[in-house]
């Protein structure tokens, strides 16, 4: 019994050892497109384990080069991609182009979804709104600027605009501040008490591209690119789909 009890013991003890794991840092807009389920996913098929961690864009590429433990696996959006590439800070061949997030129009559960499938229809309903939550530009969000730039066009002129001092658009209107929000259409989709009417139309540019890629700093290059492969397979299209990101 005793011999037992050791045997088992020592199991217990070496077992997370053992268990290979990999770290992975994304910003919002690919941690809410599915990230998190098909890291469940990939652990479920392998044994792997996969830690997600989401941070916000200007804290994750500083992350990248000091977080302990260091990220073996690493999703941006593309230019800030192309410049750690550049920088020598990614597994050369590892650099991956996974998918587009499009910006949405957001309205409240149950409210009518108006046509916005041409500039000018987006730019009358948006008039008709007592406001439209959007991301702070000041606070030097890549999507909140983005936005802010697509509503300073003469067709939006008149828009009430309302910058959410605490958070992002989506969840204001979600809180039940305004009547409209534009966001990325994955965080709009994760807000239950908030439906999407469309995607803003494609000639505004409204879009935020992600790609993934293998940090220099990791320990596991092989399990982290056998993760970047898995995401991009046709089963793993199908849940990003389902959370709003368009796989290339």
């Amino acid at each position: 019994m005793r011999l037992l009890i050791s045997a088992a013991l020592l199991a217990a003890l070496t077992a997370p050892a053992d268990a290979a794991e990999i770290h992975v840092l994304a910003p919002g807009f690919v941690f809410n497109a599915a990230l998190k389920d098909l890291a469940a996913d990939f652990t479920k098929k392998t044994g792997i384990n996969v830690v997600v961690n989401e941070g916000g864009m200007n804290v994750i590429v500083d992350q990248i080069k000091t977080a302990t433990p260091a990220a073996d696996v690493i999703a941006l959006p593309a230019d800030l991609m192309n410049t750690l590439y550049l920088d020598g800070g990614i597994v050369p061949g590892s650099y991956t182009p996974l998918g587009r997030d499009e910006l949405g129009l957001a309205v409240k559960k149950g409210a009518p979804h108006p046509d916005i499938s041409t500039v000018d229809k987006l730019a009358v309903v948006l008039k008709s709104a007592g406001a439209v939550e959007v991301n702070d530009p000041k606070a030097g969000t890549m999507q909140g600027v983005i936005i802010d730039g697509i509503l300073k066009r003469p067709e939006f002129s008149g828009v009430h605009v309302v910058a959410v001092s605490k958070g992002e658009g989506a969840g204001a209107l979600a809180r039940g501040e305004g009547d409209m929000a534009i966001q990325l259409v994955p965080e709009i989709l994760n807000k239950p008490p908030i439906d999407l009417v469309a995607p803003l139309p494609v000639e505004l540019g409204g879009h935020m591209d992600a790609i993934l890629a293998v940090s220099r700093r990791t320990a596991d290059q092989k399990d982290a690119m056998a993760f970047i492969k898995f995401l991009t397979t046709q089963e793993a299209r199908s849940a990003w789909l389902a959370k709003g990101l368009k796989p290339f």
